[in-house]
């Protein structure tokens, strides 16, 4: 019996020792919270007093940025943009030799001639063309557009002319004067023309309808509109000397390989294959648009596309104000650890 109450007044000294434990863990998780919670008090009213103490600082370095971005946005020059709505031309010619893949091609095959499955769709093609860096370069080059692209500065509303930068050209002597380092020299190279002419062209293709939107940015709304004219035109060249040329071959080569045939069979599939590119052959010389059909054709831009002059100013004063704040809390920091 001594022994049991020996055992209970034990185990209730272990449980008071517990809960008072429990009890402690808990007060002092209250009073550590407490002590955050006025701790971040005093931070954030400490905040308030140092960005309220540099409010001049503040009210300066904002306004000097927000002088500085109206000055830069008024500064840039506007530029428009040329937009153009196409559809990929219709291929009347892939539907006649995928009927006559379906109806002679297996003696076709027997005579190693491969008649395909309709030609494909060439919209993805021509897509790549008119952004590959051959094409622009030929493209720059045709219409003389090296000095317009490179030494442009703004273009006079009034006039209706071009402005160039007399740094970089001289209109009178017709020389460059651009100061480059080396490999560059003073007149741009080729390869320069893509990449800015790279950067004022975009080519979309809605996937659903397969229209294609290509656009033009410059700025005269003018020359945007006369360029997309010109770039559609010689897409369109230069897929039909492409396709003349293949059409070409290809009736040489039916009509050499038809002197060697004896199956009467299979000279009527070369006939009809050299008829299918004889029409090919007239579509490249009377179609005149011949890879992309205009829907919408390209208009002189009344409107400036950009420079988003309002967006400037706001963020720039935005960056004045957040960089300002950022001074004064460090200068007033400092200033508190040095005391």
């Amino acid at each position: 019996m001594p022994k049991t109450r020996e055992n209970n007044s034990s185990q209730r000294v272990n449980d008071q020792s517990q809960f008072s434990s429990a009890n402690a863990d808990m007060l002092q998780q209250q009073l550590h919270s407490l002590q955050m919670e006025q701790n971040n008090d005093i931070d954030l009213a400490e905040l308030w007093r140092a960005i309220w103490s540099g409010k001049k600082l503040i009210i300066s370095i904002t306004f000097i940025f927000a002088i500085a971005s109206i000055t830069f946005a008024l500064s840039q020059p506007n530029f428009y943009k040329a937009s153009t709505l196409l559809a990929p031309a219709e291929d009347s010619a892939a539907g006649g030799l995928a009927a006559l893949s379906g109806q002679f091609g297996g003696l076709a095959s027997m005579a190693g001639i491969n008649l395909g499955g309709g030609g494909g769709d060439k919209t993805t093609i021509v897509l790549e063309i008119i952004k590959s860096r051959s094409f622009i370069e030929k493209f720059i080059a045709k219409h003389d557009l090296l000095v317009p692209i490179m030494a442009a500065e703004k273009w006079d509303m009034i006039t209706d002319t071009l402005i160039l930068d007399d740094d970089l050209y001289d209109q009178n002597s017709k020389t460059w004067l651009r100061e480059v380092k080396p490999p560059k020299k003073s007149k741009p190279s080729s390869w320069e023309a893509y990449t800015e002419f790279s950067d004022l062209l975009s080519v979309s293709q809605d996937k659903a309808s397969s229209m294609i939107t290509i656009e033009i940015e410059y700025f005269s709304p003018t020359m945007a509109q006369q360029w997309l004219n010109w770039l559609i035109q010689d897409v369109n060249e230069f897929m039909r000397i492409q396709d003349k040329k293949e059409t070409q071959d290809s009736i040489n080569y039916l009509t050499k390989k038809l002197d060697n045939i004896k199956v009467a069979t299979m000279e009527t599939v070369f006939y009809q294959l050299i008829e299918e590119q004889t029409k090919n052959m007239m579509l490249t010389q009377v179609k005149e648009e011949y890879a992309l059909k205009t829907i919408d054709p390209a208009q002189v831009p009344d409107e400036k596309a950009g420079p988003k002059r309002a967006l400037i100013v706001v963020l720039g004063t935005m960056l004045g104000g957040m960089l300002s704040v950022f001074v004064v809390l460090i200068r007033y920091f400092l200033m508190t650890n040095e005391r």
